[in-house]
């Protein structure tokens, strides 16, 4: 049996003051220290996802390369191709690829990571982590669950991987088709421990002004070979010690405690 911890945060790409509160990211991040992370909306334009792991590694061990790596992918659209979604992760790596969803360019990045000897009862195993931003327009329901269908369609066509974690962003409300549709075949990882997903997780209070509504829309989904989720939390929601409304993101995150 193998106990970890996987995460996901939207991290807002550059914006509403991203200098200042790039620092709350990395504290936060390095006190929970996750074995992987799903990241959303990475501007790629900056380096944003390497300069985080290098902040991470160096404040960790003092050299800018380990224990995290990120692998990451642009969307496929020349309007947002400076725009990505990415994997930061301490695990090692087998493979990635990069699963193409639609809609404005939208995609998947998928990277399969070697678990320990003795993992799901075998010498040698392996996992699908996957970090996944749907479409963002709320009234286009259907867009995001014909999206959700083609990434289970991926994930379960060739190279099929029994170990699967899905988190990202999924702009949608856990009464949202398709959230539904990934209920079908996946666990919510929160909703098991705490009987619920989580009443918001969007915004927080770095959204000027104040926004009228909440929502849940980021979620950690893992299959059923996943043997046990022991833990679930939001993280990533302390603001800055002289200033509430500077939060590390727009969203909070996730931190979710596997075993398998």
């Amino acid at each position: 049996m193998f106990g970890f911890t996987v995460a996901t945060i939207n991290l807002h790409n550059r914006a509403d003051h991203w200098l200042a509160r790039r620092h709350l990211l990395v504290g936060q991040l390095m006190d929970a220290q996750p074995h992987i992370v799903a990241l959303q909306a990475i501007s790629l334009s900056i380096g944003q996802a390497t300069w985080l792991a290098r902040q991470i590694n160096s404040r960790l061990t003092g050299t800018s390369n380990q224990p995290y790596r990120v692998i990451q992918a642009p969307r496929a659209s020349a309007r947002h191709r400076f725009e990505g979604v990415g994997v930061l992760t301490r695990l090692p790596v087998i493979y990635h690829d990069v699963l193409a969803l639609g809609f404005d360019g939208r995609v998947a990045m998928r990277v399969n990571v070697e678990l320990p000897a003795g993992a799901a009862g075998s010498r040698r195993q392996s996992l699908d982590f996957v970090s996944v931003h749907l479409h963002h327009v709320a009234a286009d329901r259907d867009a995001r669950l014909e999206q959700a269908m083609i990434l289970v369609g991926r994930l379960n066509d060739k190279r099929r991987v029994p170990l699967q974690v899905i988190a990202g962003d999924f702009n949608e409300a856990p009464d949202g088709p398709a959230v539904a549709f990934m209920r079908q075949s996946y666990r919510s990882a929160y909703a098991e421990v705490k009987g619920r997903d989580p009443l918001a997780t969007f915004p927080t209070n770095l959204v000027r002004p104040p926004m009228d509504w909440a929502a849940c829309l980021d979620y950690v989904f893992v299959s059923p070979a996943v043997y046990k989720v022991t833990s679930a939390a939001i993280f990533l929601d302390k603001p800055a010690p002289d200033d509430d409304t500077l939060y590390p993101s727009d969203h909070v995150g996730l931190l979710v405690g596997l075993e398998v």
